[in-house]
């Protein structure tokens, strides 16, 4: 069986720098989704419905939330040799330093990745949305006897400046291979035809004409350890890459469906707003390859006298004489009378104050949990946590410089309330 020849490594983010504050606690791959989920979810679930079992995930920076919510989540019965494990950066005697870069991070885990005896070795991103069956392309390889296989889709002339970029030919066999290109000229270059774009199946948009390495590999097991042993290279895409196209045979595996990497903050808040819309391009709502997450066994969300239109609403919540407009509210979402709600993405809290501490708070001035009375806010994500006072406005911020509040921050013309911030009574932004 192909799957058993396959080992799956998930790199586990680092930093997140364009995605701040989002990811002032967190890494990339913890940041919460669709209501419900984390970016990490994505990949695993993938590879679950791929039928992969043998997965790690290589973790560094803020790892924290992300280690406890992969350890109460993936489970594998004793009676399987599945496993879902955490790799974080160590130190050992030949080695004292943190990951580089992802191909530093997976050459400090060679010894685990191929431990058992692999054929290939799918290596995959913790911070992407999209479906993929990975079958698809593991046969894709096989079939034209790879060395290395990179997925690509296309992406517009800005994005492209921020992504690696790859010539082919009619085989799909890559010819050149360019990471971040800023330079005009050098974009003009690395310019996919429109027509060779139709013959592999994508959908041809004259703004997406630059074909976009997605960050996801497929390796033969003994080229991985050869291309990563005795050279000092840190960087799939910057090195890796790029320089060992003529030494082994690369080839593009054309990815037709939905893809967004999800580094900023415009990326990360539209795409979640899209899931709003009656039939968005990515779907949570597909039984024949469910995205999977931790169970929460959480109450219903109560709703008291409140209009709702174009929302998502989870679990374990209480909304009270509120109006909801295009909002996507997480688990443990509390709105209070009369407040409004506008394009709202807010991720609730991992806990339900209880009264006594509900009362201790209020004699030290300090809101509840969620939103207070009387608000208005539009255009906004409000982190985990996060408690706004009753009158509080927030308005729109589109097309507007960033900038850094005492309890705010505003980036890409979207307003952050960050994780566990106060908002005052009162306050506007």
């Amino acid at each position: 069986m192909l799957q058993k020849k396959i080992v799956a490594v998930i790199m586990g983010g680092g930093q997140g720098v364009r995605l701040f504050p989002l990811t002032k606690d967190r890494c990339k791959p913890a940041v919460p989704i669709g209501g419900r989920y984390r970016l990490i979810d994505i990949p695993i679930s993938n590879s679950i419905n791929s039928g992969l079992k043998k997965i790690n995930i290589l973790t560094q920076f803020n790892t924290s939330s992300l280690h406890r919510h992969i350890e109460r989540t993936y489970r594998f019965d004793n009676f399987s040799d599945g496993f879902c494990t955490i790799r974080s950066a160590e130190q050992t005697t030949e080695n004292t330093n943190w990951y580089q870069g992802t191909a530093d991070a997976v050459r400090q885990n060679l010894r685990y990745i191929l431990a058992f005896d692999p054929e290939y070795v799918l290596i995959l991103s913790g911070d992407q949305l999209y479906r993929m069956n990975y079958m698809d392309l593991a046969e894709f390889h096989i079939e034209r006897k790879a060395d290395v296989t990179i997925c690509v889709n296309p992406v517009a002339r800005d994005r492209a400046k921020h992504m690696g970029l790859l010539h082919v030919d009619d085989n799909l066999k890559i010819k050149d291979f360019v990471e971040k290109p800023k330079e005009d000229e050098l974009l003009d270059k690395m310019k996919t035809d429109p027509e060779m774009l139709a013959r592999f199946g994508f959908t041809v948009n004259e703004d997406r004409n630059y074909m976009a390495n997605m960050g996801i590999y497929f390796f033969n097991a003994d080229v991985l350890k050869r291309i990563l042993l005795g050279n000092s290279m840190v960087d799939f895409g910057r090195e890796v890459m790029p320089s060992n196209i003529e030494h082994f045979k690369m080839f593009a595996f054309p990815f037709t469906g939905f893809w967004e990497d999800l580094g900023t903050i415009d990326a990360f808040y539209k795409v979640n707003m899209s899931l709003l819309d009656r039939n968005p391009e990515f779907n949570f709502f597909d039984p024949s390859a469910p995205i999977y997450t931790r169970p929460r066994f959480l109450p219903p969300t109560k709703i008291m006298q409140c209009t709702i239109d174009h929302s998502l609403v989870s679990e374990g919540g209480f909304l009270e004489q509120c109006v909801i407009h295009r909002c996507l509210l997480s688990d443990r979402c509390v709105i209070r009378n009369n407040s409004v709600l506008r394009d709202v993405f807010m991720m609730g809290a991992d806990f339900m104050e209880g009264k006594n501490e509900r009362e201790e708070n209020r004699r030290k001035d300090i809101p509840d949990i969620g939103v207070g009375q009387d608000c208005l806010i539009e255009r906004v994500i409000i982190d985990k946590g996060a408690r706004i006072g009753s009158g509080v406005r927030i308005r729109r911020h589109e097309n507007e410089p960033d900038r850094d509040g005492e309890f705010y921050y505003i980036r890409d013309g979207i307003t952050i309330i960050p994780r566990r911030a106060i908002v005052p009574s009162g306050s506007e932004i």
